[in-house]
């Protein structure tokens, strides 16, 4: 199988939790992908979360559960580490669909509210920071 060509950033398609058109950027210093939830609420063995930026309009979505949801440490570039929910979801890159597994996490101040790591992009992608939005321009 050969592998996609990347840029540093991209637009992408999260079907399940209805965000289209989502800015990413793509992190090969990272290893778990990350996106921003600005509302979670844990009961009865489910995860209730909203995806919402201010700074960003087209990243909002009604409430989405989550039945199937696990816990991961994540440690950040500082060394600081965050006990975080993980979710897994459908995302799709150059109009393929694939299972990603992402954190959630508080991104409301980062210039991009979803962070796509090495796990994900590790046997199918090729990453050239020259490059962006490479899946999105392919999606045209």
């Amino acid at each position: 199988m050969s592998k996609k060509l990347l840029g540093r950033v991209d637009k992408i398609d999260f079907p399940q939790l209805n965000l289209f058109e989502i800015n990413v950027k793509i992190d090969t210093g990272a290893y778990t992908s990350a996106i921003h939830c600005s509302k979670i609420i844990e009961e009865n063995n489910t995860l209730r979360c909203t995806f919402e930026s201010k700074g960003h309009p087209n990243f909002k979505s009604d409430e989405v559960v989550f039945n199937n949801y696990t816990y991961t440490d994540v440690k950040s570039s500082n060394g600081h580490k965050e006990n975080r929910y993980k979710i897994k979801t459908d995302v799709i890159f150059f109009g393929k669909t694939y299972k990603i597994n992402l954190t959630l996490s508080t991104r409301d101040d980062m210039r991009f509210p979803v962070l796509i790591g090495r796990q994900f992009l590790s046997k199918k992608f090729i990453v050239d920071v020259d490059l962006d939005n490479q899946s999105f321009k392919n999606k045209k």
